[in-house]
């Protein structure tokens, strides 16, 4: 007599997620990736003042990368937000003017850095302000001022920026469409 066995297949029951537990697990990692692409990468800010007119407009919008810095420094003219250093709950947006190790001096209406003229195109034709220093801005901190220079609490008034306060580099003006531009 043979060894007639007859073997049953195996029936494997997979458990199939329900359809709202798949779309709650992709808007709990689609909200992870938000915030971590707003702690460490990109993040939006809003322009309250008139300190950085003509640039930035009461009302704008703009994109903060806060990766530049990791690969490399601040250059003179980078428009920057950072942690005021007098009240670091409150964000600033400036134009990095001089870096640490510089003289910085305004005279009839001119920037003057370590005694060489500085052309700002970025300013208004004919916009006249009060002269300054000479200031040195201490190694590892940077010099920062309004495009709006009538209007503007920079570091004229508060002193130097340290590093550490730098948020990041603006980069992108994306409201109002009108305004979309890179900065």
């Amino acid at each position: 007599m043979g060894n007639s066995s007859h073997e049953q297949p195996v029936k494997i029951k997979v458990k199939s997620k329900s359809a709202i537990r798949e779309i709650l697990e992709s808007i709990a990692i689609a909200i992870l990736l938000a915030i971590l692409i707003r702690m460490f990468v990109f993040q939006p800010f809003y322009i309250p003042s008139e300190s950085m007119v003509p640039s930035l407009q009461v009302g704008d919008r703009i994109i903060v990368s806060k990766l530049n810095y990791y690969f490399s420094e601040p250059k003179r003219g980078d428009v920057m937000v950072f942690k005021f250093p007098l009240d670091p709950s409150r964000d600033f947006v400036k134009r990095t003017i001089g870096i640490g190790g510089e003289s910085i001096a305004i005279r009839d209406s001119r920037l003057y850095i370590n005694g060489q003229q500085v052309k700002e195109d970025y300013l208004p034709e004919g916009l006249t302000f009060a002269d300054f220093g000479p200031d040195e801005v201490p190694v590892g901190s940077y010099f920062m001022m309004g495009d709006n220079r009538n209007n503007s609490d920079d570091s004229r008034v508060w002193g130097a920026l340290p590093e550490e306060n730098i948020i990041g580099k603006a980069v992108l003006i994306y409201w109002p469409l009108n305004r979309i531009s890179l900065l």
